[in-house]
């Protein structure tokens, strides 16, 4: 497997884990899947990227890999790889202090 088919499927696994868990999509359609999901299993499935980004990468693994051994590394890689960028691209939350009287 060559690395630029690796990259490729980091990028799509961010790509498609972004635009389930964080973009409304065109017409909402997304927005309006995350509302009718709720606050159940499949709801919470879909606020968590890190969680999201495992079930994202596993048909992208499946697809890629040669091997049982190679797909479960590579599901895991795909999904890390993926965190990664989310975390370098999402702004760090401000922290503001309350002064004292």
């Amino acid at each position: 497997m060559s690395l630029v088919t690796v990259v490729l499927g980091v990028l799509a696994v961010w790509r498609l884990t972004h635009l389930l868990g964080a973009e409304d999509g065109p017409w909402h359609v997304l927005a309006r899947v995350r509302r009718a999901a709720g606050s159940g299993f499949w709801g919470q499935l879909l606020d968590c990227f890190y969680c999201l980004s495992l079930w994202v990468a596993l048909p992208v693994a499946l697809l890629l890999a040669t091997g049982w051994r190679e797909g479960i590394a590579l599901w895991l890689g795909l999904s890390g790889g993926a965190i990664l960028i989310e975390r370098a691209t999402t702004p760090p939350a401000t922290f503001i202090e309350d002064p004292k009287e």
